[in-house]
């Protein structure tokens, strides 16, 4: 296929390239082919045929590059208007606000999950006496989010984007109503879960659909929507977790999903039209890679319960906290292995990170959704266990944070829409959000507003860019058929950073209060001590807000030393995205767009076609030449 893409570019130049015009040789070898014809006519179509197997998307490869660079002459002579394929040209302004509405309104839902339980955390803790449940309640919904998410892609791959987004809504819906109506911590903890396989769904399908329905200059502007709706839902929910703990009851931190989650579906239903490759339900399962997706849950989950265990409920060298991080390892690894030389429909290309480009995107994805979450959880835990706010009062602490993030997030998707340029925003996002989360070490022990503000400001300002200018990096550098797996990698990447970061960071956290053992003890009483030490500090705010006027300085101190080691982890985490976004390169933005196949047929199709590229060394499988989504190739 080599051969042939080079013929064809050489053929396009000589076509429209400015003074070159058809000559005598031309003729003379078309002669010269049809006396070949006629003495060698099966070996010419042999090769034919073979050239034509190799090569099925090689006109749709073609087009936009050529279209990206002839000269204003060929451009004179292309059909105005937008292409039939178009999905854009389809739309009203209407359908277009109803449909981002509906997915701003999706995002918003599985987002508000994260961040409204943060400040109702110790409330429902205390309510079912469990210390275990602090963490757990909170990251059962990030790790059912990380490790569904690969899966929510392909199976948008085989059965359409609609349906399966429709199906992630109703999961959420159950999820939702079986948090509000829990009787113990033990089903609150299982249906947070379920919300968190229904929300992994919602979140990675909203940005497979836009990346479906824009083309790739205009989706980051889209993008940026979403971006702000992710933060807009950061603000809102500790203040409405806080506000429902204080007035109502924490309860409604569930119930407020089921209304909205329906009129969303709703909504959808009627007004969002993509392909549906109506795919019989028993073939799609047949062909969904069942085993890839247990190993990866099964690994994601051995690890993050290693890292739970390992320092507070175990210690790090017991065979318990090894076996389950080492077989975690072991079974990562055989999904790598399964996604290579097995999986028919592998949930996760290992194509997609063959481009050290992408492998940075993801890096940066990762680094990013590590420290930004950290703020979300653990800024409430300093405003109401150092301060001492209310859960109410913690969520609007947290305001100055959540909205500099939502505008900084939505004036990035402006300029890269603008300017087609998404490097300088995961520059600048990176190196502000380094020096932001650097300032949170120095949070006061009392309050000083000016800091508190001041610092949240510039950590909000470097965490908006990068919501969704590394996924535009990514999609730059995969063909357009890998974009739904391309986005859920990349979910996965930002989900499974999110629930590993909740874990490391209280893991730190706890350890920090077990160092200060015998200060509290001394202080406050071995009972007291033992509440406050290890996996119950997290839980034991109302401990402290009752303890005497000098008990009281003590463990907040504590708690505030604690939190300062903790944020360190967070800025070198962040310093290292920085570092890693000097391997993103920058690509061309296309404005053309067209329409996603999907479906088996499609999945078929394009298996057949990387299995050929491997056979015979096709460069567009993974080589130097990368096909970008519009089509545009570009020398990496």
């Amino acid at each position: 296929m080599a051969s042939a893409t080079s013929g064809e570019t050489s053929t396009a130049n000589t076509t429209v390239g400015p003074q070159q015009t058809p000559t005598e040789p031309p003729i003379q070898n078309h002669a010269q082919h049809t006396h070949a014809e006629n003495t060698e006519k099966n070996t010419v179509d042999s090769e034919n045929h073979t050239s034509n197997e190799s090569s099925i998307d090689l006109p749709e490869s073609k087009e936009p590059s050529s279209s990206e660079d002839v000269t204003a002459n060929a451009d004179a002579a292309a059909p105005p208007g937008p292409s039939p394929q178009d999905p854009e040209a389809s739309r009203t302004k209407l359908q277009t606000t109803i449909i981002m509405i509906s997915l701003c309104s999706s995002v918003f839902l599985a987002a508000l999950d994260v961040s409204i339980i943060t400040t109702a955390l110790p409330t429902i803790s205390e309510h079912f006496h469990s210390n275990a449940g602090y963490t757990w309640i909170g990251s059962a919904y990030l790790l059912a989010n990380a490790a569904s998410t690969p899966s929510w892609g392909k199976f948008s791959d085989i059965w359409g984007r609609k349906p399966i987004l429709l199906i992630a809504a109703g999961v959420f819906f159950i999820g939702s109503l079986l948090a509000a109506t829990s009787v113990s911590v033990g089903m609150l903890i299982v249906a947070r879960a379920v919300q968190g396989i229904g929300g992994g769904g919602l979140i990675i399908l909203v940005n497979i659909c836009i990346s479906d329905l824009f083309s790739m200059r205009k989706r980051g502007a889209y993008f940026g929507l979403i971006g702000m709706t992710w933060a807009f839902a950061s603000a809102i929910g500790p203040l409405l977790g806080g506000a429902f703990t204080e007035k109502v009851s924490w309860r409604w931190c569930f119930y407020i999903n089921l209304p909205i989650t329906g009129t969303v579906a709703i909504a959808l239903f009627f007004f969002l039209h993509l392909e549906n490759p109506k795919t019989p339900v028993w073939d799609g399962l047949k062909a969904v890679d069942w085993l890839g997706s247990l190993l990866i849950i099964g690994g994601t989950l051995m690890i993050l319960l290693g890292l739970e265990f390992g320092g507070v409920t175990k210690p790090w060298d017991s065979a318990t906290v090894i076996c389950l991080i080492v077989f975690g390892i072991l079974v990562a690894g055989l999904f790598v292995i399964n996604e290579w030389k097995f999986a028919r429909y592998p949930v996760m290309p290992l194509r997609l990170f063959k481009h050290v480009s992408n492998v940075a995107a993801l890096g940066v994805c990762f680094c990013h959704g590590f420290v930004f979450i950290a703020a979300s959880y653990y800024l409430p835990l300093y405003f109401q266990a150092v301060l001492g706010a209310t859960p109410l009062l913690s969520g609007v602490y947290l305001l100055p944070f959540a909205l500099s993030l939502s505008l900084t997030s939505a004036s990035t998707g402006i300029f890269i829409k603008k300017t087609g340029k998404y490097l300088p925003p995961i520059y600048f996002g990176l190196t502000v959000l380094t020096l932001g989360f650097g300032l949170f070490i120095n949070l006061p022990r009392n309050p000083t507003w000016s800091k508190i503000i001041i610092y949240q400001i510039i950590a909000g300002i470097g965490v908006g860019p990068n919501f969704q200018s590394p996924l535009i990096a990514l999609q730059t550098l995969v063909q357009r058929s890998d974009i739904a797996t391309a986005t859920a990698t990349f979910g996965f990447t930002r989900n499974l950073s999110t629930s590993i970061s909740v874990v490391v960071g209280s893991v730190v956290f706890q350890n920090e209060m077990q160092k200060r053992g015998a200060e509290l003890v001394s202080a406050l009483g071995s009972s007291i001590a033992s509440e406050l030490g290890g996996g119950s500090a997290g839980a034991s705010v109302d401990i402290v807000k009752a303890l005497p006027p000098a008990e009281r300085e003590v463990a907040r101190d504590a708690y505030w030393e604690s939190l300062r080691i903790m944020w360190v982890i967070y800025v070198a985490f962040a310093a290292l995205g920085l570092a890693i976004s000097f391997a993103i390169g920058q690509h061309v933005l296309s404005k053309e767009h067209e329409v996603t196949k999907v479906g088996l047929e499609e999945q078929e199709r394009l298996r057949r076609e990387a299995k050929n590229a491997r056979k015979t060394g096709d460069l567009e499988a993974g080589g130097p030449v990368v096909q970008g989504n519009a089509g545009n190739e570009k020398a990496v």
